[in-house]
């Protein structure tokens, strides 16, 4: 903005010299006195416009440029089905989920291709606040700490409430029932969860482990590295279904859910907006659970860990 009022203060001088000289040599009417200032300020209309122009140009929203280019890409943690998980039963790595379903959803209303970036989930969360990709998709929670730092869309699955908990060892749980009974226990969260920032709030007195996966908190945990593991307790029961020796604690965390969130980058309001209205078409058509049921069915077959 400086640079135009510079830009404008110059041009504006120059009108003036031009009207005086023209004024000193006598040979100029007030005609054309007039006619050079009118010159002289349309001249610094047109600069001022064509600068704004450019700005408007170099400032475009994400959404424009996303449009442009014809690509949407979308972070995802490919390691939780049936929301997001690998498919490699063609012989090359394909990325399948509910989720994933959702991301293309979305790219399909934009009228563009969607570019999946696997990487650990707590990577996600850091590509999106950076601006490296266009989105994030992989079973968010609203956190405070996510809203600082990222754009959150309304929620999706807003019908299902899950319950927060722990894991422990079955001969710990009943000692493992109350939040003063974890005091000074070590508990595993994954990084940049919703659990761990649960346990944080609400756990204070234990110990905090971090991990980047629930499968490696889960070993900890059985060879007694920790003493629980933070869990949505849909999550939670699946693992005790498949390792007896793990049980859940009687303790839960408060926490009322509104559905998972896509995050985007802070401050790209257009995309924000767009992404809800998308979102808002998702709910009301229940076309969401259609995708977890075809995923689960399909994360069944590939013989993996389903967690719901």
């Amino acid at each position: 903005m400086k640079k135009n009022g510079l830009k404008r203060s110059a041009l504006a001088m120059a009108a003036a010299v031009l009207v005086f000289s023209l004024a000193a040599c006598g040979g100029s009417s007030e005609e054309t006195t007039a006619a050079a200032e009118t010159e002289a300020a349309a001249e610094a209309d047109t600069e001022a416009a064509e600068t704004e122009a450019s700005e408007d140009e170099e400032g475009g929203s994400r959404l424009d440029a996303i449009l442009d280019a014809g690509v949407i890409t979308m972070a995802t943690s490919p390691d939780f089905a049936p929301y997001e998980f690998e498919d490699i039963s063609s012989g090359t790595t394909e990325y399948a989920g509910a989720d994933v379903e959702l991301g293309k959803y979305i790219a399909e209303q934009l009228g563009v291709e969607l570019q999946i970036e696997a990487m650990d989930f707590n990577a996600c969360q850091g590509a999106v606040s950076m601006g490296a990709v266009d989105m994030a998709i992989s079973g968010f929670a609203y956190t405070e700490e996510r809203a600082e730092n990222c754009g959150i869309s309304d929620g999706y699955i807003t019908s299902t409430v899950v319950e927060q908990g722990v894991i422990v060892l079955k001969d710990t749980a009943a000692e493992l029932n109350s939040a003063e009974a974890f005091t000074g226990k070590k508990i595993a969260v994954q990084n940049a969860s919703l659990q761990q920032q649960l346990r944080s709030e609400q756990l204070p007195e234990s110990q905090e482990e971090v991990v980047t996966n629930l499968n490696d908190a889960i070993m900890m945990l059985a060879t007694g590295k920790v003493d629980g593991v933070a869990s949505d307790l849909t999550v939670a029961q699946q693992y005790c279904d498949n390792y007896p020796e793990l049980a859940i604690s009687d303790f839960r965390f408060e926490y009322e859910t509104e559905g998972q969130r896509v995050l985007v980058p802070k401050g790209e309001d257009a995309l924000l907006e767009r992404i809800n209205e998308i979102i808002a078409e998702v709910n009301e058509s229940g076309i969401y659970a259609q995708w977890l049921e075809e995923s689960t069915e399909l994360a069944t077959s590939l013989g993996l860990e389903v967690n719901n």
